[in-house]
């Protein structure tokens, strides 16, 4: 009987390596359509507002900081945020073009 034993907990493999597969591919479709196409669209979105920014916009760095941009150089752009105060930044610290008139706050 003692020989019988292992013969027996042996289990047949299953035949649903395919259903697997299908169903990691179902998954890999999924993630890509919520989480890595929007993610695409919106770092083109940023990237095509970084090229049109131009001297005298006013904008919202990454870091919060409210200026308006003086000089556009080819890697960064030189913002005023104050009277005589001006920082060197890169352009991909621009999170947002403010509408209106930063003068006046």
């Amino acid at each position: 009987m003692d020989s019988l034993t292992p013969i027996i907990a042996q289990a047949a493999p299953s035949g649903g390596g395919g259903s697997q597969i299908l169903i990691l591919v179902l998954m890999f479709a999924a993630m890509y359509f919520l989480i890595i196409a929007p993610q695409r669209k919106k770092q083109k979105q940023h990237q095509q507002m970084i090229s049109e920014l131009t001297t005298g916009a006013n904008v919202i760095t990454s870091g919060g900081i409210y200026g308006t941009i003086t000089n556009v150089k080819d890697d960064r752009f030189v913002v005023r945020i104050a009277e005589n105060t001006k920082i060197e930044i890169t352009k991909s610290s621009v999170a947002t073009v403010v509408a209106g008139d930063s003068e006046s706050a």
